[in-house]
């Protein structure tokens, strides 16, 4: 099992979840966090973390979340790893919240 980043990370990209991961599986894209599913251990040390609340076990997405499973496993193939603690996007309160953004995502 791993935990997956899901909609509303998109344009939100708090950081806070990466400092408490202990195998360093997350990616950092350009308005959007992936975490590894293949680093992943299943901790879930980063969920309480989220402040957008975006962070799901696989087995447990919210409905219509489910591509968000592949997504991360693709993303994390090709963006980088992230370890520390960077600043939130300038208007992240203001996409907090904010259904269906994947239209959003920049790869």
């Amino acid at each position: 099992m791993a935990f997956v980043v899901t909609d509303n990370c998109i344009r939100c990209k708090y950081t806070d979840c990466v400092a408490v991961c202990p195998v360093d599986a997350f990616h950092e894209g350009p308005n959007f966090l992936a975490i590894n599913p293949d680093v992943c251990i299943d901790c879930e040390l980063c969920v309480p973390e989220c402040a957008a609340a975006a962070i799901f076990q696989e087995d447990a997405l919210p409905e219509g979340m489910e591509q968000y499973l592949e997504l991360n496993a693709e993303l994390a193939q090709i963006w980088p790893v992230i370890t520390q603690v960077i600043d939130a996007p300038i208007d992240a309160e203001q996409w907090d919240g904010v259904k269906d953004k994947r239209e959003h995502l920049i790869i």
